[in-house]
């Protein structure tokens, strides 16, 4: 039937893992065909246990189909319950893909331009609150500081 043989133990892991998901592909009157093969072969990769619907197809003709479906996708057979089948296969490795060689940057352009203008930003705020005397700051900061000028503050809402 499929290269992977799963132990009764393993089997009722992946049934128990399986019992929450959704039908992710389903089978209709074309069988397998290319597009659908494809479909299923992304699904695994993605998912290694996936759950597929069979439309219009007799007891048989499903025992058949998941049997197919193992041979073609080298998986494993984990549950068919009606017209649900539960497939599962381990992630294939993929191969790494080759990282492009980093270009070498003029070092006078090396930060981008949001950068250096947040550095001027910063300078400048910097620039400006060192200028600024100390009570002038609190006045701005809370509601509750004290006027420079020693008058009373105001009370309340009038």
């Amino acid at each position: 039937m499929s290269k992977i043989e799963l132990s009764p133990g393993a089997r009722r892991d992946l049934r128990a893992r399986a019992h929450s998901l959704h039908p992710v592909v389903a089978i209709a009157g074309n069988g397998l065909a290319a597009s659908v093969v494809a479909e299923l072969e992304r699904s695994l990769q993605a998912h290694e246990l996936i759950k597929v619907r069979v439309q219009g197809a007799e007891r048989a003709q499903r025992e058949a189909l998941l049997a197919e479906l193992c041979d073609t996708l080298e998986a494993a057979p984990v549950q068919h319950i009606g017209n649900i089948l539960v497939v599962w296969r381990p992630r294939k490795e993929e191969a790494p893909k080759p990282k492009p060689a980093p270009t070498p940057q003029n070092p006078a352009t090396a930060k981008s331009a949001g950068a250096f203008a947040a550095a001027a930003r910063r300078a400048a705020h910097a620039q400006a609150a060192a200028g600024k005397k100390p009570e002038e700051k609190r006045k701005h900061w809370f509601k509750g500081a004290a006027p420079a000028s020693g008058a009373k503050r105001p009370r309340g809402n009038r």
